[in-house]
């Protein structure tokens, strides 16, 4: 008889026995339980109760009131102007399920009438208005296994399914008239594939065989035998993606063509290899737009169809990535460089109506800047000047409406729309529903590095604090390393949970390091040949610098970071001892066997100018592993057991290397998640593991200190 499959919170703890502190099975059983009590809470909120008058309002924040922030995205305005469509993801986490689900809202441009348009168990994503106005597409996994396309009326009703397919729909466009939807599906297992699976004879080869996404074109309506016949458009030896930013591909205003973007194989590897064709829509003949030794992506038709915009990375391109807008005839020819934007790294929204400038949007320091470019070459011109911060930015096919979200670290985020021509933002959203508590005061602070350059950082305060009173201060490192800390909201969902922190009496740092976005090219460059040289300088100029601010207490400090921010903390613990704990969440720990086992061979030869056995000594100077020897900080590893970004196998080498060294060590597996933990349950439990991890090191002591 089977055994009923456990529900999913399935965390696998390894743990240092030599550590006593840690306590042993009956107080793992009482975590486990305390992590019960919590997935109840969260089951009452998803099934929409009011569960916060559980709160107790003077603990402050909790990873609990974390997972309540909904997430909006994919705010977008509807082609006359009038109402705006927008997704709202929250978590589901009854019984055995745990995931997040995202449904589609509409409302007029000023904000009112107001309603859920999709419900359901399954998301409901990447909607996209019909060019009249009167239908949203959609992606959803409803009824099926893999994503498959519906349409809803605006006035509601019952969606429409309008594809039936096994390999999976990642992007789709309707076509100017309306008439047809082109869409990108990954081609699915044969039927031969799929025997052999049954039959457990599925052995492969790596690097042969492998599922490229095509696309395909089909009509709206059905035939009178009430199907909607597909056909292929690109059945070359080609993958159609969106490179490095994303702009898969876009339909002809006369809607005869689609420009889109290709690379050799679906390996995330090949994004320096991207190029742009254009497929002919009656004969599916594909003809190359643009292929040089740059990266070339995000290809957009102008109002007119005479020209396509796109941007161009460097040449060859590199990791920490250059790129610039272009604008080329659709019959080819001699390409158009536009302005050069300030952080070298436009990503294309599309064309203004007038079809004489392109908008594109990147990073300015802690906030996005949209900026114009006129297709006569002139300087860019910045649309949202000011300190407000927006993300997730889109432009409707009109070119004269924006749609985002907005937020602050002490604002949860809401839709907002604005004109293009005159940036006044209008909420059109109010969906989330949090208690009125305190937080942590966030602002933004400089100093000097060693050598004199100036980094930024953001700086959260405990709730409630006190001028003059020192406090413990973690420090949290950013991914990337060309990521940024930018104006969010503090209690949003992380591993990290900033809000929890701050009203525990922390202080929390978030640094800028050399190697971020948002500060120019110069800046972003800085650390190549240089891991845990410079940005390790900078990051230790800011905790000095918050010490002599009179904030931080020299004694109690710790650190944290994911991926590149995995990386540098588990350095840090190699070159210092000033932290008294440490928290490495999917850190790269050895350059040498991650270049072996991750998805991204060329990245670290990139940043480091060679192969391992062609630059040995940098690999070995560079890796926390390489230089473990006689670390003594605490750490806690968390790590997703399918990330294939950065292998788990970078995780156990840290574990092991610590735990034979007799450092106290705990190593935390997070089954079937990737390079980020998606699950909802499990990240509450992620932000729990940190908040234990932490408070055992940095104020069991508390009541002496005070």
């Amino acid at each position: 008889m089977m055994e009923p499959k456990p529900a999913k919170r399935d965390v696998l703890f390894c743990t240092n026995k030599n550590d006593h502190s840690l306590g042993n099975e009956e107080k793992e059983m009482r975590r486990l339980t305390r992590f019960g009590l919590y997935l109840i809470f969260a089951v009452v909120v998803s099934l929409g109760q009011h569960a916060f008058a559980w709160q107790d309002e003077d603990a402050g924040w909790t990873p609990e009131l974390a997972l309540q922030v909904k997430r909006i995205r994919n705010v977008c305005v509807s082609p006359d102007g009038t109402r705006v469509l927008y997704e709202v993801s929250v978590p589901r986490m009854e019984e055995e399920t745990s995931e997040w689900v995202a449904h589609i809202h509409v409302a007029d441009t000023d904000g009112a009438n107001s309603y859920q348009l999709t419900r359901g168990e399954k998301s409901c994503s990447g909607g996209q208005w019909s060019p009249d106005g009167n239908w949203i597409a959609f992606l959803s996994e409803r009824g099926a296994e893999k994503s498959n396309i519906f349409r809803i009326n605006v006035q509601g009703g019952e969606a429409e399914p309008l594809t039936d397919v096994k390999g999976g729909i990642s992007g789709f466009q309707w076509s100017p008239d309306g008439a047809h939807i082109a869409f990108v599906m990954t081609d699915p297992p044969s039927e031969e594939e799929e025997k052999e699976k049954k039959e457990k004879r599925d052995a492969r080869t790596v690097d042969e065989d492998l599922k490229m996404a095509r696309l395909h074109i089909m009509p709206v309506e059905p035939n009178e035998e009430g199907e909607r016949p597909t056909r292929l458009l690109t059945e070359g030896n080609f993958h159609v993606t969106g490179g490095f930013f994303g702009g898969m591909f876009d339909f002809a205003p006369d809607g005869t063509a689609i420009v889109f973007t290709h690379t050799p194989t679906p390996k995330i590897d090949d994004w320096p290899k991207a190029d742009i064709s254009i497929v002919q829509v009656s004969s599916a003949s594909v003809r190359s737009l643009v292929s040089t030794g740059a990266a070339e992506t995000d290809p957009v038709f102008s109002p007119d169809g005479l020209s396509i915009a796109y941007s161009a990375s460097d040449d060859p391109p590199t990791w920490a990535f250059t790129g610039r807008v272009h604008v080329i005839a659709r019959t080819g020819g001699e390409p158009n460089p536009l302005a050069m934007t300030f952080d070298e790294q436009p990503q294309i929204l599309g064309w203004n109506a007038a079809g004489d400038a392109v908008f594109a949007v990147e990073s300015d320091r802690t906030r996005n800047r949209v900026y114009a470019l006129p297709t006569s070459g002139r300087e860019a011109k910045t649309i949202n000047t000011g300190d407000r911060f927006i993300t997730g930015i889109t432009l409707d096919r009109t070119g004269t409406h924006l749609g985002f979200t907005s937020e602050a670290p002490d604002r949860v985020a809401e839709a907002f729309v604005s004109t293009i021509n005159d940036f006044s933002p209008v909420q059109v959203s109010d969906v989330q529903d949090l208690p009125d508590l305190a937080l942590g005061r966030t602002e933004t602070i400089t100093w000097k590095s060693s050598d004199g350059l100036d980094i930024e950082g953001l700086l959260t305060y405990p709730t409630g604090y006190e001028d003059g009173r020192r406090v413990p201060l973690l420090v949290i490192v950013h991914g990337g390393p060309t990521g940024v800390f930018q104006q969010r909201f503090i209690a949003n969902r992380g591993a990290y949970p900033i809000a929890t922190f701050a009203s525990r009496g922390y202080a929390v740092l978030r640094c800028n390091p050399r190697g971020s976005s948002g500060y120019g090219k110069q800046f972003r460059y800085a650390n190549y040949d240089d891991w845990g040289g410079g940005d390790y300088q900078d990051i230790m100029a800011g905790v000095d610098h918050v010490i002599d601010l009179g904030v931080a207490d020299a004694d109690r400090m710790g650190i944290m970071g994911w991926s590149y921010g995995g990386y540098m903390t588990s350095w840090v613990i190699t070159q210092t001892n000033r932290f008294k704990v440490a928290s490495v969440g999917a850190g790269v720990t050895n350059l040498m066997s991650f270049n072996g086992t991750a998805d991204i061979a060329s990245f670290v030869p990139d940043y480091f100018h060679g192969e391992s056995w062609e630059n040995l000594d940098a690999y070995i100077k560079h890796s926390a592993m390489f230089n473990v020897k006689g670390v003594t900080t605490p750490t806690l590893i968390q790590h997703g057991e399918k990330d294939r970004r950065v292998p788990i196998s970078q995780g156990y080498e840290l574990y092991n290397a610590l735990k034979r060294q007799n450092v106290q060590t705990k190593m935390i597996v997070y089954p079937r998640q990737p390079h980020g933990i998606r699950e909802p349950k499990l990240a509450l439990q992620a932000m729990h593991h940190n908040l234990e991890w932490f408070d055992r090191y940095l104020r069991a002591d508390e009541s002496e200190s005070d």
